[in-house]
């Protein structure tokens, strides 16, 4: 593993046995998993470049088991590293050789779903795609859509604050989730938000989604739902040029269109999704965009044709509109199947996940081209266009001496692109360990201190998910010392606690 990792601690792992006892008296029966080939599945998530055995997986089935758990952790000072269905892209749930690997995944149940207030109550192990199917009946759906909604989790979601296909129109996760319970480090039980649309205080909801699991452990999530649009109909269009498609995607952003999915794929995406799925992908064009418009029949109708008159003043050479349900959700399953699909491209890939302005998509994705070249690498350019988030999958051979050192630096070439055309290094998949090294280039030594005051508020003692997100975690107590020059403290005659 060419990351480093903290390292770990001697005298814990030695109480490696004592450890496993004490949480076997909170979590009997097969709920710790301490044996050496049963704790292999847990070795990565879906960042698999980098793997390591935890020392123990512990798998609670209550909050009260929660608490207990976390509570003797903090008072013995054993890590902690939280983890739901293990699709993390940034190596989020990457377990430590020192830690505990709290697993969630019997948080599976759907606790109440309340119609009048268009909102669902669930434990963090119900995976996405299962929100949709509980409240499908009834006409309504949760509009985050991960590609990996059939098995990724909502309290992953939260940590990550993922987003997927529709995130353009109805938002990522934190404009999804209103509340949450949460235990934290030292045992305590907390809840932020709640069922009301905009609850008083201090907005801690929006600090909890996206914390990938550095503040506390989510075991309740209550998430808007809404119901499902009068009509949704889709556009597959192909151009000649990844130029010509990205303007598409800017003139329609421009004039005024809000499309509830607009995605693209470069030609060999295209080429391995269509292998896979076999769903009529045209395989003589460059870019193809995938645009859903929904609502009523009428506006739909009128928004199709909007998209049809600037697709063709793009030079599009492959124009198809969705007749039935059947055909748009056609449309989709090559777009969601395509990083399983570049299995036939190469044994092994390495998906980026930055975000840049729509107007530089030509400009990065030429760049891109370039990096392929040079550093030999094939990639294939999947995206959500609409909302500039890449996610380019460069393709490697891991068997192959010296292929995953070029894949990573390739991939914080990419990163580092998207931060120098004014994007950011992150759209949904957060920076768990693939991007913590490269915050710095981002965020300034102050910034990083201020976001690690946050985590000193939930975690003083950095037990949970450590090695993640911080390129150097500081000691709480050295972020809050003040600087000291000739005996004397800047501003003395301000009073200090």
């Amino acid at each position: 593993m060419s990351l480093v990792m903290p390292e770990p601690d001697a005298d814990t792992i030695a109480r490696r046995a004592e450890i496993a006892a004490a949480l076997r008296a909170i979590v009997p029966g097969e709920g710790v998993i301490d044996d050496p080939d049963a704790l292999r599945p847990y070795e990565s998530d879906g960042l698999t470049a980098y793997r390591q055995p935890p020392m123990i997986v512990v798998l609670p089935e209550t909050t009260a088991q929660v608490s207990a758990i976390l509570r003797w952790c903090h008072a013995e000072g054993i890590k902690v590293v939280p983890r739901g269905s293990g699709t993390s892209l940034s190596g989020g749930a990457l377990p430590l050789a020192d830690g505990v690997l709290l697993g969630l995944a019997k948080f599976n149940r759907v606790i109440e779903i309340d119609y009048d207030d268009r909102i669902a109550i669930v434990q963090p192990g119900v995976t996405n795609l299962a929100v949709t199917r509980a409240v499908e009946e009834s006409g309504f759906y949760y509009a985050p859509d991960p590609s990996s909604q059939i098995a990724c989790s909502i309290g992953g979601n939260v940590a990550e604050n993922s987003g997927g296909v529709h995130c353009l129109k109805y938002g990522l996760t934190t404009n999804n989730v209103l509340g949450a319970e949460i235990v934290l480090m030292d045992g305590e039980v907390i809840r932020v938000g709640g069922k009301a649309l905009d609850p008083a205080g201090l907005d801690l909801i929006g600090v909890v989604v996206g914390s990938e699991g550095l503040l506390g452990v989510v075991t309740e999530v209550t998430v808007r739902i809404l119901p499902k649009p009068e009509t949704a109909r889709a556009l597959l269009i192909g151009f000649p040029t990844v130029e010509s498609g990205g303007q598409c995607v800017a003139d329609v952003i421009a004039a005024g269109i809000i499309p509830a999915g607009m995605e693209m794929m470069d030609a060999p995406a295209i080429a391995a999704a269509e292998a896979f799925v076999q769903v009529g992908y045209p395989l003589d064009v460059a870019a193809l965009l995938i645009v859903e418009l929904d609502g009523p029949a009428a506006e739909c109708d009128h928004l199709i044709e909007e998209v049809a008159g600037i697709a063709r003043a793009n030079g599009a050479t492959t124009l198809r509109i969705s007749r039935d349900e059947n055909e748009r959700i056609g449309f989709w399953a090559g777009r969601k199947a395509a990083f399983p699909a570049t299995a036939r491209l190469a044994p092994d890939y390495y998906c980026m996940d930055g975000t840049i302005p729509r107007r530089c998509l030509p400009q990065v994705l030429e760049r891109i081209a370039e990096l392929s070249a040079q550093y030999g690498l094939g990639v294939a350019n999947v995206f959500h266009a609409g909302d500039g988030n890449l996610h380019p999958l460069i393709l490697y051979d891991a068997n192959r001496p010296g292929e995953l050192d070029r894949a990573e630096a390739f991939g914080s070439d990419i990163l580092r692109l998207c931060v120098e055309m004014g994007g950011v290094l992150t759209g949904e998949h957060g920076v768990g360990v693939e991007k913590r090294d490269l915050m710095p280039i981002m965020f300034s030594a102050v910034d990083l201190a201020q976001q690690q005051q946050v985590k000193c508020a939930f975690d003083p003692k950095l037990l949970l998910n450590p090695g993640k997100v911080f390129p150097t975690l500081h000691r709480c107590a050295e972020l809050g010392r003040v600087h000291v020059h000739g005996g004397k403290v800047p501003f003395p005659d301000l009073p200090r606690f």
